[in-house]
């Protein structure tokens, strides 16, 4: 069997500055970022983070208070079962549910007052992180009516916030 010699993939490219002289390198060309690019992405990286994290922090502050408003409706509808099977609002004890347990870092759920034998207020009033960020609805109240107000951090009523 005849093998020819195995050629060069790629040919070295030389040249001679002279009788003696190594062969001149190759131009190699640069790889990566500059400065400038670098900086222009991270400035552009900013501008969008100070547009989407406000926007993000509105849509999870309310998404909180809409979680805790179905909360105290879910606690309303247990009062008037007690309602139901006693004929009265009072001994109304709030019980522990599954809304409850997910909030508790940011609503304390209670009864506003004690409860008489025909009325009830229960109210979730927004704590930690939630309390700075929704100032304008820090308290969130539904009676046996179905009234439902809501109290601003000076407790004047918001009607914005249900």
């Amino acid at each position: 069997m005849y093998q020819e010699a195995p050629t060069p993939i790629a040919p070295v490219l030389t040249a001679a500055r002279g009788a003696g002289h190594e062969p001149l390198p190759l131009r190699r060309v640069p790889a990566g970022f500059t400065l400038v690019e670098l900086m222009i992405v991270v400035a552009i990286i900013a501008i969008l983070a100070a547009i989407a994290l406000p926007s993000y922090q509105r849509h999870v502050t309310e998404t909180r208070r809409d979680a805790a408003t179905a909360c105290l409706l879910e606690l309303a509808q247990f009062a008037e079962r007690h309602y139901t099977t006693r004929m009265a609002y009072t001994g109304l004890v709030l019980p522990n549910t599954q809304c409850q347990a997910d909030l508790v870092q940011h609503y304390a759920f209670n009864l506003n007052g004690v409860p008489t034998a025909s009325t009830y207020s229960i109210q979730a009033v927004a704590q930690g992180g939630q309390a700075g960020r929704d100032a304008a609805c820090l308290t969130l109240r539904i009676d046996q009516r179905g009234t439902q107000t809501a109290l601003n951090s000076a407790n004047v009523a918001n009607p914005d916030c249900w």
